[in-house]
């Protein structure tokens, strides 16, 4: 008999370049309704017409949670997600950023919701926003993006508290089978 599954929703959280994005993509490759918060941002920079870069992306970020508050991506996301879990039985919230996103859509979102931290030390993921293809980062950059969403995006919050946590120290492969084993052992794949 299969057992039952213990969440609906599944909350990928950490910081930049730990590993979030692969594990959502890998999850939305085998069938799960997967929402990016960023993408919340990304879709108003092109909104405005304006250059995707990190920037433009922090403006439209403060000024989303200057009107909304810090539960910005949450309180925009909302309906998309209780209407995804009238579809699916399991949704994927990848980069939930804060403490106050969270708490919203704990009280809420209308399901259980599981916080999982994919982590990786600061050096290893500096050298992954450098080299990736969209949107890389210089080390400052990155170590400013980092305090930044600490300081003034709770973003420690989700982390410190996260039910479960990975860490991506290794091949994404390494990563991949072992978000699979927890999300098996969770009750979570279909």
């Amino acid at each position: 008999m299969t057992k039952a599954p213990q969440c609906r929703a599944l909350a990928l959280v950490g910081m930049p370049g730990a590993g979030k994005t692969i594990c959502a993509e890998h999850l939305a490759r085998r069938g799960f309704f997967t929402l990016r918060f960023g993408g919340v941002v990304v879709d108003e920079v092109h909104r405005r017409g304006w250059a995707v870069n990190a920037s433009n992306e922090r403006i439209v970020r403060e000024e989303l949670r200057q009107e909304h508050g810090m539960a910005a991506m949450a309180v925009i996301s909302l309906p998309a997600l209780q209407d995804a879990l009238t579809i699916h039985e399991r949704i994927i919230i990848d980069g939930l950023y804060s403490f106050s996103e969270y708490k919203l859509l704990a009280d809420q979102l209308g399901a259980p919701l599981l916080l999982l931290a994919i982590v990786a030390s600061r050096k290893l993921r500096y050298r992954r926003l450098a080299q990736r293809s969209i949107r890389p980062l210089t080390a400052a950059e990155a170590r400013e993006r980092d305090f930044r969403e600490i300081e003034t995006l709770e973003k420690g919050g989700p982390i410190a508290i996260a039910d479960h946590s990975l860490l991506n120290d290794g091949a994404p492969a390494d990563l991949l089978r072992r978000l699979d084993a927890l999300l098996e052992d969770l009750g979570f794949l279909p």
